[in-house]
């Protein structure tokens, strides 16, 4: 690490009680003692307590007593003390500290300093845990004793283990499409409430499924101390569809399923879910890179992973112990494990990338040795990339993948682009939602697929919840189309841009287009690539590119939500061709729903604040909720029958309240939030949202009426869709859930 390393042993010690094992996101107290070693602290010398860049601890404040948070310090001989919780004013990953500066005095050897994090003897509630789980949970003490502002690290800092909190939120997981008589398998999670699956729940549940399945129990034990509960070799003989229904003993609806489709034993593919975007804590994340796919494969039942550290972090060691970590994993049929690593270099010069490698044993190709310049990291310096054009030509003709993602730096299509390599763009994670990124593609006539991932840095990837931080989404998934669940068929899968991704969701969502007359079907961009193996087909799947001589093809479109669904929109595009909604007019009663979204702009500091306030007049509150709220201290924060006021952020995305008024047709609806206001009449609300512009990367509220209770989660349904002469057809879909979550289909390229 970057810190000085001259004599820790002489820089004193620290000790912190109450120690041992905490509740994720519980509030608790403790008691840091830092004792002054051989030098003692100097005169406007100081420490530093610091904290992981991801952790959502705190915040730490010194001013009010009673409120959260709440903090003391006081050194032995009274020396005057300077305190600071600072953001991002150390060196990753130890992101987030408390400052603490000798000011008119100094310690010597044996003086201590006494840190109280939320002090409950004045009434504060005391610091709030971060909110997810970390086996060592470190206060990692950094000393400057010689007023140098040169900090050494102390030779052993406390820790505590923070686990998860009781089980309140059941899930059920089945794959989204498997083969008739293949095995499958079935996991039972239970969350804490935030996000955290609990090893804290003991109950017998039973088992509903909507259809037989073979050697399912009709009961499962779920024991506590571990974590739920997976079956495994399930299988169905006969294709057709279903879920299955998780009962309490009194017949309770704990969790339904997402739907399972079991496809013909001839299917040419199916579906595998997978995470390909996080990091450890070797890097920036949490818990080491082990646990993180045991994590993926075992708690949130994903098919496929890859690890994404910040490449100039990752040490010669890394790399290589991660190569093996990979191989480890990686069991064809059951589980594939990508070694990989996220070139992360300033928008400036081109901006993130995921870059996958289909083998173990691959060099490394970094942005920069920023925080790795030992001598023996410093080796291999040669191969680096300083920017995305040149990490291109460093990558040619290696046996990769490579995703334009949008993380604190944001990928910059536009000023680098590779299509013989980089295949997709991240529309969505753990960050928000970004669009834009594949409008960008689209400006520069790029031919992409869509992917989505977690970026997760909380040890979670695959069910990655952003806990209290300024992450202010779910991470996503992508679902692959694939023939068979190995690195050659995964890796097929994305260089044809064979995926959909998903805010998380595990929605079935199927995209084809058909021709009256035979296309070419091109296994490989015709655009980069030289004469690539082609095929004639009368139909196309997402992801493909193909050359067709009629002047329209049918869109055949099917959506299986794990949700109801609320809209399908078909794109052409930047263009919207069609808006396809479950529900007519017709349907409508006393739901109104707000919602807003957006960005600040494109970079690191995009997430926008949207606290607001509505008033109903005329007319009454009967319930309230809200949706895409992954933030308990946010939320609803007071109801009346005629008022709410609210916490709320996004990060590109979109979150809302639902509103079920006393009358459907009665009175006045206003609203106030920071970046715009509004009112309308309660009648004149329909089907199609009144949009109130806020600014910023499209950022706005918008107003509209919903039926009261949704139901229908299939939609199917062909259009017949004219293609241009000069120009590709670029046809994809987004669905949205009525509980908020989306998804996108990489887009389908046709050209005459």
């Amino acid at each position: 690490m970057p810190y000085s390393t001259f004599r820790p042993e002489l820089m004193g010690s620290a000790t912190l009680s109450p120690s041992g094992r905490f509740e994720a996101g519980s509030w608790q107290t403790f008691t840091l003692i830092y004792t002054a070693g051989a030098f003692g602290i100097d005169d406007t010398g100081s420490l530093k307590i610091a904290f992981r860049f991801a952790t959502d601890l705190g915040p730490v404040q010194f001013d009010d007593p009673k409120a959260p948070g709440y903090t003391t310090i006081e050194a032995s001989n009274g020396a005057t003390l300077e305190a600071r919780w600072e953001f991002k004013r150390n060196i990753r990953p130890w992101s987030r500290s408390l400052y603490i500066g000798v000011m008119k005095h100094f310690l010597k050897p044996g003086d201590t300093i006494t840190v109280r994090f939320g002090d409950q003897r004045f009434g504060s509630p005391g610091v709030r845990l971060q909110t997810y789980c970390e086996k060592i949970f470190e206060f990692h003490v950094l000393v400057d004793a010689i007023a140098t502002y040169d900090y050494v690290a102390l030779p052993v800092s406390p820790t505590i283990e923070i686990g998860p909190g009781p089980g309140v939120a059941w899930q059920a997981l089945l794959p989204t499409m498997v083969r008739a008589g293949a095995p499958f398998r079935f996991g039972i999670k239970i969350d804490d409430a935030w996000g955290n699956p609990s090893d804290q729940v003991m109950r017998t549940v039973r088992l509903a499924p909507s259809r037989p399945i073979a050697v399912l129990p009709a009961t499962v034990d779920i024991k506590k101390g571990e974590f739920g509960a997976t079956l495994e070799g399930l299988t169905v003989a006969e294709a057709g569809d279903l879920t299955i229904d998780v009962l309490g003993d009194d017949g309770a609806l704990l969790a339904r399923s997402n739907p399972l489709r079991v496809a013909d034993k001839a299917a040419p593919a199916v579906h595998f879910w997978a995470d390909t975007h996080g990091q450890s804590d070797e890097t920036l994340g949490t818990n080491p890179a082990r646990e993180y796919f045991a994590f993926g494969r075992d708690r949130a039942f994903l098919d496929v992973m890859s690890h994404q550290g910040n490449d100039f972090q990752i040490t010669g060691e890394f790399w290589r112990d991660l190569n093996v970590a990979t191989a480890e994993f990686d069991e064809p049929g059951r589980f594939v494990c990508i070694p990989g690593y996220e070139w992360s270099a300033n928008t400036a010069v081109g901006g993130d990338r995921n870059v996958m490698y289909r083998r173990e044993g691959e060099s490394i190709h970094r942005s920069s040795h920023a925080q790795i310049t030992e001598s023996g990291d410093m080796a291999d310096e040669a191969a680096d990339a300083h920017e995305a054009g040149a990490l291109f030509e460093k990558l040619a003709g290696k046996d990769c993948v490579v995703m334009a993602h949008v993380g604190g730096r944001y990928a910059d299509i536009t000023y680098a682009h590779d299509g013989r390599l980089e295949t997709a763009v991240e529309v969505h994670s753990d960050w928000g939602t970004f669009e834009w990124i594949l409008h960008d593609a689209f400006s520069k006539n790029y031919r992409v697929g869509v992917v989505c991932n977690s970026d997760g840095h909380k040890g979670r990837p695959g069910a990655s919840y952003p806990g209290s931080s300024f992450f202010g989404a779910q991470g996503g998934l992508t679902c692959y189309l694939a023939p068979r669940l190995d690195r050659d068929a995964i890796f097929e899968a994305m260089r044809r841009r064979h995926h959909y991704g998903t805010t998380g969701n595990r929605m079935l969502l199927s995209v084809e287009a058909t021709t009256k007359s035979d296309a070419t079907l091109f296994l490989r961009d015709p655009a980069v690539f030289e004469s690539p193996a082609s095929e004639r087909t009368r139909r196309v799947t997402m992801g493909d590119i193909a050359r067709i001589t009629d002047d329209e093809i049918e869109l055949h479109v099917e959506v299986v939500g794990s949700a109801p669904i609320e809209r399908l929109d078909i794109f052409d595009g930047t263009e919207l061709v069609e808006t396809i909604r479950t529900y007519g007019p017709q349907d409508l009663g006393r739901r109104v729903r707000l919602t807003y979204a957006g960005a600040e702009y494109r970079g690191r500091a995009r997430t926008t604040v949207w606290d607001g306030s509505l008033t109903v007049a005329g007319n009454s509150i009967a319930e309230a909720r809200m949706f895409n709220n992954w933030n308990l201290d946010r939320g609803i924060q007071k109801q009346t029958a005629n008022d709410i006021s609210w916490k709320a952020v996004t990060t590109g995305n979109y979150g809302g309240i639902d509103l079920w008024l006393s009358d459907g047709d009665a009175g006045r609806i206003s609203f106030e939030t920071k970046h715009c206001s509004g009112a309308r009449d309660i009648r004149a609300l329909g089907i199609e949202a009144d949009v109130f512009p806020g600014g910023g990367l499209a950022r706005e509220v918008a107003l509209a009426r919903l039926p009261e209770k949704m139901s229908e989660m299939r939609v199917r349904l062909t259009r017949r869709i004219a293609v241009p002469k000069g120009r590709d057809a670029r046809l994809f879909v987004r669905v949205t859930q009525e509980d908020g979550h989306r998804a996108w289909s990489s887009p389908i390229y046709l050209f005459r």
